[in-house]
């Protein structure tokens, strides 16, 4: 499963996929931000922070179960991630 969260800047991006086919293909898609992401930890589970000269894209948390990830929850809203407290990107 994939929840995503763009908010009402990015209405685009606002999707829940379900199934490994969909959720990959979805992936497969933002790949070319795979060199801007960063390995965090969200509230304690293992997620990356995609920032491009400084600036903030997303923040991904995974929930692995029995070593698969299961679900990815995509935080892309501009206001939302505004707000989070978050080191010095670079």
């Amino acid at each position: 499963m994939l929840r995503s969260d763009g908010g009402l800047a990015r209405p685009r991006q606002n999707v829940v996929l379900t199934g490994a086919r969909n959720v990959a293909g979805q992936a497969v898609t933002f790949g070319r931000l795979s060199p801007f992401a960063r390995p965090v930890l969200v509230n304690g589970a293992a997620g990356v922070v995609v920032a491009n000269n400084g600036r903030l894209v997303s923040v991904m948390a995974f929930t692995v179960t029995g070593g698969k990830i299961v679900a990815i929850d995509v935080l892309s809203d501009p206001e939302r991630l505004h707000r989070l407290d978050l080191p010095a990107l670079g």
